[in-house]
């Protein structure tokens, strides 16, 4: 029995690429459908539900390293999430029951304390993982929380499949660990750090990366961080901070604009060679 050419052309879109499938089949039902879905992708909301993989490796190309043996049917069961700056992706003590790749945008890894206090752990960059370190210790519940400090993409799968996948690739096992033994390496080398050299020293290394990470505008610096944020990020406490950025003020080492220390190209360069000079 010949098949509907209305059928064969709706066939033809359901199987179509992502680019392919905008194209004009002829057919008003198609036409509908196409309509339909640029309605969906319009609503930024809807649009992070409707992304679809092939789209996210289009926007992020060193994602399909990661990705290249993944197991096909994976790639039918992931979900992908878009998070504004300052939002709680990944709540330390919280069962877990998902891995997540950070596919764009900076974060920062957070130890809360039942006190109030908080410390921050270490900042990653894209691409990094959600969930890992908890999954490969066999441990059911996180020991840090997550926090966005940009907008952040982020592919989630479940952990059963995470653990279905890792055991079936050994490509992807080797990045993740890779990533593990990278983070872990970095903090080895930097611990001991905040017990052993002075205030003003710890500022000026953070100052510094800040300035080398997030590359402000303009020709004075502006250090975009409050002093509880400083406190968070270096381990100085408020009292202390306040007590070492007046006395780099005075010295000419900072300034101050609005509240939050500034640096000029020349005094950016003075504690470049400072630090280099002393490691």
């Amino acid at each position: 029995e010949e098949v509907p050419e209305e059928l064969v052309r709706f066939l033809r879109f359901v199987r179509a690429d992502l680019t392919e499938s905008q194209q004009d089949f002829q057919d008003d039902f198609v036409r509908q459908l196409q309509r339909t879905i640029q309605k969906i992708k319009a609503s930024r909301d809807m649009e992070e539900r409707f992304m679809t993989l092939e789209e996210l490796i289009r926007e992020v190309p060193e994602l399909e390293g990661y990705l290249r043996f993944m197991p096909e049917e994976l790639k039918l069961r992931y979900t992908i999430k878009t998070y504004p700056p300052g939002t709680i992706i990944h709540q330390k003590d919280e069962v877990l029951s998902y891995f997540g790749i950070v596919c764009k945008g900076y974060h920062r890894v957070i130890n809360e304390f039942e006190n109030g206090n908080v410390f921050m752990i270490e900042r990653n960059d894209p691409i990094d993982f959600v969930g890992e370190v908890t999954i490969l210790a066999e441990k059911e519940k996180t020991s840090v929380t997550i926090e966005t400090l940009t907008e952040c993409t982020v592919l989630y799968f479940s952990r059963k499949d995470f653990e279905w996948w890792i055991s079936q690739d050994i490509h992807f096992l080797r990045l993740v660990s890779h990533k593990v033994a990278y983070k872990l390496y970095r903090s080895s080398y930097n611990r001991g750090r905040r017990l052993f050299y002075p205030p003003q020293h710890l500022l000026m290394v953070y100052l510094t990366q800040y300035i080398e990470e997030r590359k402000p505008e303009g020709e004075v610096k502006v250090i975009s961080r409050t002093r509880q944020e400083l406190y968070e990020e270096t381990g100085i406490s408020i009292k202390t901070l306040n007590r070492t950025i007046q006395k780099m003020k005075a010295e000419g080492a900072v300034g101050i604009y609005k509240g939050k220390i500034s640096l000029t190209r020349e005094q950016y360069q003075r504690m470049k060679e400072y630090l280099k000079q002393n490691p």
